[in-house]
């Protein structure tokens, strides 16, 4: 079959594009910047790539028209603004407008569980979506899924967070509330399953797995898997907003992604029946397998797709990828040139390792403190960490930066700030030669916006001078532990 994959980018497009190779589909992956698509040699000519924007639909003209199916992946967890439904029901409609010209014979489409009367505003929104592909004329399938476990799922890792970091927790009331997770590969599994599946034609199907848990429960399950003791009290006091801010704090996630995720947990995702058993018998693992199976993934460092690899505001923000080349106009820099006597290949690989568990190899309690400071004004912080150790490629995260460029080849990291700050922030480093000697180059550039903009620089200018001297430095002398 010919298919047609939108938010092949994203946490279960990544995922799942794979597992539909491997059983002979060809491919049209749309994606809106073709710079982020990560196409793996092997994938040959079974993969097409199609640039498109869900909210311009004339960019829309360019897709296939003779596919035989589609699936609608595109959603974000973190759009906050007033006009956030509209524009996902925009992009559903400029979808549905476009599918309608092609062969399409049938839309599948992954969301969340809303069986409750009372939604949330994403719960909502991605209802109306739903709504709007039941109306398109062509055969759809709806898959209805509680929290998803799985190696780089937000829900994992807010349970990781919570579990891990903290001995006591006084946790709102919506620890509490009950769901049915359910595995990263059963998702896949059920996404394939009712793919071309004329007795998932024009259905609504929950998807869930044999554990019906509190988050609570959750928690403290992934403790005891680990062995840990943990203890939770919960208590009615902590609002909405507080108990945002409190997942801020605590978990790698942004503020407007807790304060999505807390607005929705109100909600029990309980599926009201098993009727997707009739289309694709299987039996989902448990909870406790799902785990197991994330922490097999982490140690092997083969984590495929990670939440934080979308965009920090989610699906509709300006494609970051614009930013890959670094303005020369109305920035300041801050350069650093340091010899070194080492192959340049070594150099590099501490390039290529730095964040994350490893650090920034110079005064790592200051890059915390500031992404500590970044956290309480609503930023992204440096929990967020990095994907893979041992890879990297653009749009990956960075602790707080994003990556536009890591080309190996050519010696070259080039980042890009998500942080808090009054204006825009580059790193850039990378290995040069120059008469015959090599050098680690490493520039942040700056452009501020406004007064504040350059208030803040030159504030933060005298921290420049030693932090990013000795970063350099480290990075060129660096050695890293054998591995025993």
């Amino acid at each position: 079959m010919k298919i047609l994959l939108t938010g092949a980018n994203g946490y279960i497009g990544t995922r799942l594009l794979p597992v539909l190779l491997e059983q002979g589909h060809e491919i049209v992956c749309m994606v809106r910047d073709p710079r982020r698509f990560a196409l793996e040699s092997d994938f040959g000519k079974k993969v097409q790539i199609v640039t498109g924007d869900l909210l311009n639909p004339e960019s829309l003209k360019n897709t296939p028209n003779d596919i035989d199916a589609a699936y609608y992946l595109v959603h974000s967890m973190s759009g906050q603004g007033a006009d956030f439904a509209d524009l996902e029901l925009q992009s559903a409609q400029n979808f549905v407008t476009q599918i309608k010209q092609s062969d399409c014979q049938q839309i599948i489409y992954l969301t969340g569980i809303a069986n409750d009367e009372q939604l949330s505003k994403h719960l909502s929104s991605r209802l109306a979506v739903e709504d709007e592909l039941k109306n398109s004329g062509i055969a759809y399938t709806i898959l209805r899924a509680a929290i998803i476990i799985g190696s780089g799922s937000a829900s994992f890792e807010i349970i990781r967070d919570l579990a891990e970091k903290l001995p006591v927790m006084v946790a709102p009331k919506w620890v509490n509330t009950k769901c049915q997770p359910i595995a990263i590969r059963d998702v896949l599994e059920y996404l394939c399953g009712v793919l071309g599946n004329e007795k998932a034609y024009n259905e609504v199907f929950d998807i869930g797995g044999p554990d019906i848990l509190t988050y609570k429960q959750m928690i403290l399950q992934y403790a005891e898997s680990r062995g840990l003791k943990r203890w939770i009290l919960t208590v009615p006091v902590l609002t909405p907003k507080l108990s945002s801010l409190w997942l801020n704090m605590v978990t790698a996630v942004p503020y407007s992604l807790a304060r999505s995720l807390v607005d929705s947990m109100k909600n029990e995702v309980i599926c009201k029946n098993d009727d997707i058993k009739n289309a694709v018998p299987k039996t989902c693992i448990t909870y406790r397998e799902a785990l197991e199976l994330a922490f097999e993934k982490i140690e092997q460092n083969s984590i495929v797709s990670s939440w934080k690899d979308a965009l920090n505001r989610g699906y509709l923000e300006t494609s970051f990828m614009d930013q890959v080349k670094v303005p020369q106009n109305g920035t300041v820099e801050y350069k650093v040139k340091m010899p070194f006597e080492r192959k340049a290949e070594e150099v590099f690989e501490n390039i290529w390792g730095i964040g994350g568990s490893r650090g920034w190899y110079y005064l790592d309690w200051l890059w915390s403190l500031r992404g500590f400071l970044d956290k309480l004004f609503g930023g992204v912080g440096t929990r967020r960490g990095r994907t893979s150790n041992t890879s990297l490629q653009a749009g990956d995260v960075l602790d707080f930066w994003r990556v536009l460029l890591a080309d190996k080849d050519n010696h070259r990291l080039l980042l890009y700030a998500e942080m808090k700050v009054p204006g825009e922030a580059w790193l850039e480093l990378k290995i040069i030669q120059f008469h015959g000697k090599s050098y680690l180059s490493q520039i942040a550039t700056f452009r501020p916006h406004g007064l504040w903009g350059r208030v803040y620089w030159y504030a933060m200018f005298p921290f420049h001078l030693f932090i990013f001297d000795g970063m350099a430095k480290r990075i060129t002398t660096y050695k890293p532990k054998p591995i025993a």
